[in-house]
């Protein structure tokens, strides 16, 4: 039995406010040739179809031209929910579906009914199991507690009643959507640790043949018979160094695994860069990097002017700016801030502020030269507020004298 798992397909997710629903149909379309070429007995989808409980118009079409194409093919394909989906909106026709050869596992209350394939060698037992929210469903499947381990047990356990039930030799698939001990984290991962510790012990899935795994976004083997197939794109710039594929899975007559990895379209590569504004500018080296997706992190002590619109003219493509400015040598503990002052004039402290504010990049002539003019028209609005006071003063006091002087003179 020969098998094609994916998952975490996001339709509708943008990357960095750039589009992906042009990558994403490329995808798709490759993952319908790779159905027919490599003569697959079906398509195992391990949830995040969607990226979002409501997605946008244009990610549904998308959907749905996935499914028509599936239909076509006459390839059975098993598809769970993951923690992005809205599991109802998700499962909407899926009776109707299912006569298409296309199985929507997302009720937690079959979780022990599945996908029957058969071959040459017998039957194979798809089990599909949707995320599972602790919260809200481990009171619905018996489990011990509101922990994502627990709860994923109590799952298993009615896979494994099922599966005992059944002739002997019957092969197993399950599909599922979680985070297992061992597995390598993305930043482009929703957080799942609401309702208890996220991760699971690989040891639920014992006694299967095959645990097809969505949730995390980069390919990797936790053992032979437990896998994620990863995001099919890049979905943040810590997925630079991922490989995006697929697992074709051969399942042998007694139940062995044998994986190999299928490779998916890359739209545009992804690039971290990181040095000052000029050393991006100027370094050959990045010359590879000028048509791919770029992440510059810019090192220089004060922000440049413009970095963005600059860096641009060699990278078109770059989606996002950081500043992190390398480390500068720690100063001895400064004196107390009336020592810092003493002595210095006015136009000094002011220049001192620049150069503080703006990392060491201290005024230059211009911007000095505008301080100096600053600071003089602040004194001379200074003088003239307080010149009236001192002339008015000895007018006050003549005013004060001038009766007795006359009086005096009058005498």
């Amino acid at each position: 039995m020969r098998l094609l798992h994916t998952s975490d397909w996001h339709l509708g997710r943008n990357f960095h406010r750039v589009s992906l629903l042009d990558a994403q149909r490329e995808f798709l379309r490759h993952l319908l040739a790779t159905v027919e070429e490599e003569r697959a007995d079906a398509v195992l989808v391990a949830g995040d179809v969607y990226d979002r409980a409501v997605p946008p118009l244009a990610a549904v079409s998308l959907f749905d031209e996935a499914l028509h194409g599936l239909a076509e093919l006459g390839v059975p394909t098993v598809m769970i929910a993951g923690n992005h989906d809205s599991a109802r909106r998700l499962g909407v026709g899926s009776g109707l579906m299912r006569h298409a050869g296309v199985h929507l596992r997302t009720d937690p209350a079959g979780c022990g009914t599945p996908v029957l394939f058969s071959d040459e060698h017998g039957d194979v037992a798809c089990y599909g199991l949707p995320y599972l929210e602790p919260a809200l469903v481990s009171a619905e499947l018996g489990a011990g507690s509101s922990s994502h381990t627990d709860v994923l047990s109590a799952a298993m356990s009615r896979v494994r009643a099922d599966l005992d039930a059944r002739p002997p030799g019957t092969r197993s698939v399950v599909l599922a959507h979680a985070f297992v001990h061992g597995g390598e984290s993305s930043d482009s991962e929703r957080d799942i640790t609401v309702g208890g510790v996220a991760s699971v012990p690989a040891s639920v899935f014992d006694g299967v043949d095959y645990a097809a795994l969505g949730h995390l976004h980069g390919c990797q083997t936790v053992n032979e018979r437990v896998r994620y197939s990863g995001s099919p794109l890049a979905y943040s710039f810590s997925e630079a160094a991922h490989r995006k594929s697929m697992w074709l899975v051969d399942l042998d007559e007694a139940g062995g695994v044998e994986a190999r990895r299928i490779d998916c379209p890359v739209p545009r590569p992804l690039a971290r860069l990181r040095g000052s504004l000029e050393e991006l500018l100027d370094d050959p080296a990045h010359t590879e990097h000028e048509e791919a997706w770029v992440e510059a992190t810019l090192t220089d002590a004060a922000r440049p002017h413009a970095p963005m619109a600059r860096l641009s003219r060699r990278f078109p493509h770059i989606v996002s700016l950081v500043f992190d400015p390398e480390p500068v040598a720690e100063a001895p503990a400064p004196a107390s801030y009336a020592r810092r002052l003493r002595g210095r004039s006015d136009q000094e402290i002011a220049e001192d502020f620049v150069g503080h504010v703006r990392t060491g990049r201290e005024a230059d002539s211009r911007e000095r030269r505008m301080l100096g003019e600053a600071l003089a028209a602040a004194r001379a609005e200074e003088h003239a507020a307080e010149a009236p006071q001192e002339q008015a003063a000895p007018r006050a006091g003549q005013d004060e004298a001038g009766p007795g002087v006359r009086a005096e003179a009058r005498a």
